[in-house]
């Protein structure tokens, strides 16, 4: 089944699941397509089974808290970052609520966590203004950059490059064999007045590159060039929260929240805008991700949804 304008219309949710009382701040699928892993404000960590619609398990992080969940490439293990106590990073085992490692380095909050698509290395952007490159096996930073500004981070989909936003205005192309020799190319781009970048994405084809905020806009801009293709607007973000935008896995729609509890989804190449999704989502949909294997979308406000195409196309 092909993602086309008919389909992504068509989606409706299937499943609204309430564990949350507070906010969920991410989410974040098994490559696999098969599970997807949820934090929230509410200190909870929550794992779906996406096959059967079901809740695998909760599992509490009370003491440190949780956020920027990231599953690793096993799907019993995961990492985040910490709301309380301290700004370290936490490697978790699912099945046995144990922490495996601790990656403490940054002073400051951290506002962006990616894990490497084909090795056991992540990456961490902090408000201390830098990205720090780390291994899973050792608690020792394996590298520092250090930024002049507000960093969001993100892997290209081979693991060869990753891409740093820098102060809202310039997103820096990084060799990972060789990133201590500083950028080997950096975009200028209009620095944002209203708002932060608050994320990355690399498309899954790996030509463009998708650009968060905690405002009402998302950009998308040329990975090779910088040039930027589309703005996408239309949708509300009146509470400066960082909403997430995602790419479908063929990197042909956009799919956005917004503080309406709605999902608004673009076409990639032309920038307009394709549908407006109603999920009654009681409250800000902060979470938005398309399924990498499967024709499901997840959203979440304090609820989590699962959406499925519905009708002939499906």
């Amino acid at each position: 089944m092909k993602l086309i304008d008919s389909v992504v219309r068509s989606f409706k949710v299937a499943k609204v699941f309430r564990e949350n009382t507070d906010k969920i701040n991410a989410i974040d699928f098994s490559a696999n397509g098969e599970m997807l892993i949820s934090c929230s404000e509410d200190d909870q960590i929550v794992l779906y089974d996406c096959e059967k619609g079901t809740q695998i398990r909760t599992v509490n992080s009370k003491k440190y808290g949780v956020d920027l969940i990231h599953f690793t490439h096993a799907n019993n293990t995961a990492i985040h970052s910490s709301t309380k106590v301290d700004d370290t990073i936490r490697y978790l085992s699912l099945h046995d609520n144990k922490y495996l490692r601790y990656f403490p380095g940054h002073t400051k909050k951290v506002i962006s966590l990616n894990i490497s698509p084909v090795e056991d290395t992540f990456l961490s952007g902090s408000l201390d203004k830098t990205l720090r490159l780390w291994d899973l096996r050792s608690p020792n930073c394996q590298g520092v950059m250090q930024l002049n500004g507000r960093p969001v981070a993100a892997y290209d989909p081979e693991g060869l490059i990753f891409a740093a936003g820098v102060n809202s205005e310039s997103i820096k192309l990084y060799d990972l064999r060789s990133f201590d020799k500083g950028p080997f190319v950096t975009f200028k781009l209009n620095q944002e007045k209203e708002c932060d970048w608050t994320g990355l994405k690399f498309s899954r084809d790996g030509k463009t590159i998708l650009i968060s905020t905690n405002g009402s806009i998302i950009r998308l801009i040329d990975a090779f060039h910088g040039t930027p293709l589309q703005t996408f607007t239309g949708y509300l973000n009146n509470k400066g929260i960082p909403i997430e935008a995602s790419f479908s896995p063929d990197s042909q729609f956009i799919f956005s929240g917004s503080t309406d509890g709605r999902v608004h989804v673009w076409n990639a190449d032309t920038g307009y805008k394709i549908c407006v999704l109603n999920g009654d989502h009681p409250g800000p949909v902060q979470c938005v991700q398309f399924n990498p294997k499967f024709m499901m979308l997840a959203s979440a406000c304090t609820n989590m949804a699962f959406w499925l195409p519905t009708g002939d196309d499906a």
